[in-house]
């Protein structure tokens, strides 16, 4: 996401790298524990394990947390994790969609409230911001492992709608619905994923001014900080000239 991708580009800048891999790395075992618990503790066996996983490695995490992860799924887990999506505005009237897991909905969903409120913001209802976004089937492969040609092709042939390459990742996208198939036909090519999974890809989006821009880097970065939540879509922009004249 243009707006997201600036905000993780911001936070590496201001030297935050160390603070946000502690938090990944709770956020990844969360999401580990949680898939496999929900189905096959084998990442073989459970597409979502098998994500969680790839995104854990490619996150640099280390094998034996990954590997406690899955195992604490398998005993006598206290707390029963649930899914939540909150939406809402930010500053500059920026869409927000929020994914959290969590063990009390109470608590995470005071915590995002009083963010947004900090900030000027408001939490909306469901459905408030979403329509502006697209739920879409997204899988990155690091761009070492093929060029740019070959991964358009094993996009196409899979039957994705596009490829674009990034200074990191060929990112392949696909429609919600032909997400498990395009998946299926990637990992007979690649097998080292670095994600797979739907994002919220926004329809349209908010350009920004510098005090603004700010000002939300701020703000998604309290909202990310905070444990429940595990990932954040905004459809904000921003001119690079803005970007690079941010400390």
């Amino acid at each position: 996401m243009a707006g997201h991708s600036h905000f993780k580009n911001m936070m590496h800048r201001k030297g935050r790298a160390d603070k946000i891999r502690s938090k990944l790395f709770t956020k990844l075992s969360r999401e580990i524990t949680v898939s496999a618990k929900l189905g096959a503790p084998e990442p073989d066996m459970n597409p979502r394990l098998r994500a969680a996983v790839q995104a854990a490695r490619s996150a640099n995490m280390p094998k034996d947390n990954i590997e406690r992860a899955i195992k604490k799924s398998q005993g006598n887990i206290d707390n029963s994790y649930e899914f939540s999506r909150y939406e809402g505005f930010g500053p500059g009237r920026t869409g927000v969609i929020i994914e959290v897991l969590t063990d009390n909905k109470n608590r995470s969903v005071s915590n995002i409230r009083t963010i947004f409120q900090k900030f000027g913001g408001t939490l909306g209802e469901t459905g408030s911001v979403s329509y502006q976004f697209e739920q879409i089937g997204q899988i990155k492969i690091k761009k070492e492992l093929m060029n740019s040609n070959d991964a358009l092709e094993l996009a196409i042939n899979a039957g994705a709608d596009d490829c674009n390459t990034t200074d990191i990742y060929h990112e392949i996208n696909c429609k919600k619905e032909n997400f498990n198939s395009v998946r299926e036909e990637v990992e007979k090519k690649i097998k080292d994923l670095s994600f797979a999974g739907l994002v919220w890809n926004p329809l349209s989006k908010v350009n920004l001014d510098k005090e603004t821009f700010s000002k939300i880097i701020n703000f998604l970065e309290q909202i990310e900080d905070d444990d429940d939540v595990q990932n954040v879509y905004t459809n904000f922009e921003v001119d690079e000239k803005i970007l690079e004249g941010v400390n």
